[in-house]
């Protein structure tokens, strides 16, 4: 079994370089009370330690509020849809909660990515049949698609937009309203657009959400990820037509 090795400082600052064993076992770290809750309510201090990995990576490390991933060739996640081929083996670093109303934000850097289908961003895996993410897939030197897979009860569907091969990089906002979900994304921060509303089966209560990265063909490349904070939910309450009477 290879060794990993785990540094964790006394502060808040959390270090890590670790490699999976050969069966993947999983070294993390475990959640005991809803930080998503305790940062809303009582300002608790956001904090990477109180994510965990689904799926460890191979090589990856954390620096204060800095995660990188470098990705594994033929990782990715998708199921049927289309393609007909099920894939569930993409790393994801995320944390749990019940919160039912919240906004996360992470902002993503790929200036490594150079083949197809090469990704990193925003995931919400609750399974391998029932999942959500938003990203940018490389395609070729000249454009790329920024988009995301909504996955409920095994069947994945993909919605893009084509954007130049030179932005490299990417801010995504992740919300939550009660078992609605949306994902927007930003080039500075600031202004955000709107890439989906959609709703997911399973998320009725518990869910875990976070970042993810993959190359699901022969490449490898490494994923930035910085400025992680959750917020109060910034998808606000539709201001239009009434829900219906049920």
């Amino acid at each position: 079994m290879a060794m990993k090795k785990i540094f964790i400082s006394l502060t808040a600052t959390l270090m890590i370089a670790c490699t999976n064993d050969k069966e993947g076992n999983n070294m993390s770290l475990n959640n005991t009370t809803d930080v998503v809750a305790s940062i809303l309510k009582e300002g608790k201090t956001f904090n990477l330690a109180d994510f965990e990995w689904t799926r460890e990576p191979e090589s990856f490390a954390i620096n204060g509020d800095t995660i990188e991933i470098v990705t594994k060739p033929k990782t990715d996640l998708w199921q049927r849809t289309y393609y007909h081929f099920r894939n569930d083996n993409a790393p994801a670093f995320q944390i749990s909660t019940k919160e039912k109303y919240f906004s996360f934000v992470v902002k993503t850097n790929f200036k490594e990515s150079h083949h197809r289908f090469d990704q990193c961003g925003v995931v919400m895996y609750l399974d391998s049949d029932n999942w959500l993410k938003g990203s940018i897939e490389y395609e070729n030197e000249q454009f790329q698609h920024l988009g995301s897979v909504a996955t409920n009860n095994g069947y994945s569907d993909w919605a893009t937009t084509a954007i130049p091969a030179d932005v490299k990089s990417m801010w995504y906002r992740f919300s939550r309203r009660a078992d609605d979900f949306c994902i927007e994304c930003s080039t500075d921060g600031e202004e955000w657009s709107q890439m989906r509303v959609c709703h997911m089966y399973e998320a009725k209560d518990s869910i875990r959400f976070g970042i993810y990265a993959c190359s699901p063909e022969e490449s490898s490349f490494k994923a930035i990820f910085t400025d992680m904070k959750i917020t109060e939910c910034m998808w606000k309450a539709h201001d239009g037509q009434q829900p219906d009477e049920e």
